[in-house]
């Protein structure tokens, strides 16, 4: 009986965290903050001392649509990283954290998988370092002051109808997307319809992923638009001088953290956004953290192209100056089939025709990374064992005529070894010339309006004919757009499943319409959240969830993780 992820990770050789640090990566103990002796945080005065040192290159890991076939993004993230060490070169990896929330509901594990994973698997897939509970923490707080303020006299002025600040909770709970709160008597404030978000869905996760230091932090928290006045004015946070306190609850959480794969190469895992609510991709200070300590960096923005990456690029690369060198799209034959129109009961057996109907997906993500967004890229097939080769055959074949390289990765089964061939390609990738630099692209130009910037990415990325909205939802996009935020990029929150907001459409649909169901302002993070579809930003737990399987054996081990 083959291992399990959870198998093969318990029964890793681990190095001592601060041994590592000083022995790859050139850290010393005192620039460490250790939790335990396999994971630690870097101090953040040390990172900003490495400002004058080169960058190492960027590689982006992005996917096709996903499936329930799996495609294994992060895995491939991992693996890649371990084949960058393999042959011969200083890679680090930087990923996001995992949410409870998925871990115990549907997704199980979220540390790679096989042979290629990041550990101690177990810590980073439940509490870890406690980041996510000081943002939960630091978005309550301010939910507190909100309602404390109001019980108090409310001198603001704040409009009880118009408060748009939520409570978070890292979990899937779906009965609390809508609550009523302040029930019980006036002791207890005033009765007022509310609801939670899951937290990484929330704005302080994407302030604390998009910020480049504590005073920038502090900043951005303060930004933060909470409610509106009753003359329709915004309050914001620093107006309830909280933000500063936030800002202590999150001191110590901004540092990224510092792992190892079972190969023992460096991972900095920090921050976790999802991408089809949120922006997707870890902290920038882990980011720039890797580019500094590593000469080849790897990195993944969640879920399909059209959202991790177009986000990737769209929000993180534009707020922080970033810029991957190149990309990797991940795909599987079993999900092109599924794309295709198979069961997934059928996956297992050779269909070409369905192969060649599900490649419209990953054609059309490589044409938006190279086309839209001016990425070279390489594509990378997650080998499994039913596989034929005349499948991989026919995606060379046809993926190939796009003048994309399509290779084939054994890292789940054989580690970084495994993923050789996709990281010689990588660095040739790099590698160019100097007369032939990447000229990264954005899908639309900061001046264009709100409304347009949605429009294009909805046309030129997802394959739409148009969008649409309420009278109401346009209002409120124009409101924004005169009172100063047209200048933001907008983030758009839709099903993961589907390029279109329909998660039942596979392939590559055209000519659909997006709907922008909501509006938000997120004016600490700097973006505008489009809701389209039926995406809910506090998910829920499936008929039979992950943590039915989830235990301690009677040696204190955990069990049925992934």
């Amino acid at each position: 009986m083959p291992l399990s992820d959870i198998d093969i990770a318990q029964r890793a050789t681990l190095r001592r965290i601060a041994d590592l640090a000083k022995d790859r990566l050139g850290i010393a103990d005192e620039q460490l903050v250790p939790y335990g002796h396999y994971k630690a945080k870097i101090d953040l005065s040390y990172l900003a001392s490495l400002r004058d040192r080169p960058d190492g290159k960027l590689v982006l890991v992005t996917a096709i649509s996903p499936t329930p076939a799996g495609e294994g993004k992060t895995t491939t993230t991992v693996g890649l990283g371990d084949a960058l060490n393999y042959i011969g070169k200083k890679a680090v990896i930087a990923l996001r954290e995992p949410s409870l929330g998925p871990v115990f509901g549907i997704k199980g594990g979220a540390a790679g998988g096989g042979y290629a994973q990041v550990v101690p698997m177990e810590d980073i897939n439940l509490h870890f370092t406690g980041d996510f509970s000081a943002i939960a923490a630091a978005n309550n707080l301010l939910a507190a002051a909100i309602d404390n303020h109001i019980h108090h006299g409310n001198a603001l002025g704040i409009d009880l109808r118009r408060i748009t600040w939520k409570r978070v909770i890292d979990m899937n709970d779906r009965a609390l997307r809508y609550i009523t709160a302040g029930l019980g008597g006036p002791g207890n404030g005033f009765p007022r319809q509310d609801g939670f978000d899951i937290v990484v869905a929330s704005e302080v996760m994407a302030i604390f992923c998009l910020a480049t230091s504590l005073v920038d932090l502090k900043e951005r928290l303060g930004r933060i638009v909470v409610a509106e006045t009753i003359d329709r004015k915004p309050v914001l946070a620093s107006d309830l001088k909280v933000h500063g306190a936030m800002t202590v609850l999150l001191k110590e959480a901004l540092a990224p953290n510092l792992v190892q794969t079972l190969e023992n190469n460096p991972a900095i895992l920090h921050g976790g956004p999802f991408a089809n609510i949120a922006h997707g991709c870890n902290s920038v200070i882990a980011t720039k953290a890797a580019l500094k300590l590593g000469d080849y960096v790897v990195t993944e923005a969640g879920f399909g192209a059209d959202l991790g990456a177009e986000k990737f690029i769209d929000i993180k690369c534009r707020k922080s100056g970033l810029r991957p060198d190149c990309a990797v799209i991940v795909a599987t034959v079993r999900a092109l089939k599924f794309h295709g129109g198979v069961d997934l009961s059928a996956l297992n057996s050779e269909d070409l025709p369905a192969l060649a109907r599900g490649m419209a997906n990953l054609e059309r993500h490589v044409r938006n990374l190279r086309e839209v967004f001016g990425l070279p890229c390489v594509v990378s097939i997650n080998h499994f064992i039913a596989d034929t080769d005349a499948e991989h055959a026919l995606l060379r074949e046809r993926i190939g005529a796009l003048g994309v390289p399509v290779l084939t990765a054994r890292h789940w089964a054989e580690g970084g070894r495994g993923a050789a061939d996709v990281a010689r390609e990588v660095v040739r990738l790099c590698e160019r010339p100097a007369d032939q630099p990447t000229t990264l692209r954005f899908a639309y130009d900061d001046a264009m309006p709100l409304w347009d910037k949605m429009k294009t990415l909805a046309q030129k990325v997802y394959g739409a004919a148009d969008i649409s909205a309420s009278a109401d939802v346009k209002a409120k996009i124009q409101r924004l757009q005169d009172d100063g935020y047209g200048h933001y990029p907008v983030c758009a929150a839709k099903t993961q499943y589907s390029f279109s907001t329909d998660a039942t459409l596979r392939g590559a649909p055209t000519g659909h319409i997006v709907n922008v169901r909501e509006v938000r302002l997120a004016a600490g993070a700097e973006f505008v959240v489009m809701v389209c579809g039926d995406i809910m930003t506090m998910p829920g737990l499936p008929k039979v969830p992950s943590a039915e399987k989830i235990d301690l054996d009677d040696q204190g081990r955990v069990v049925g993780l992934f």
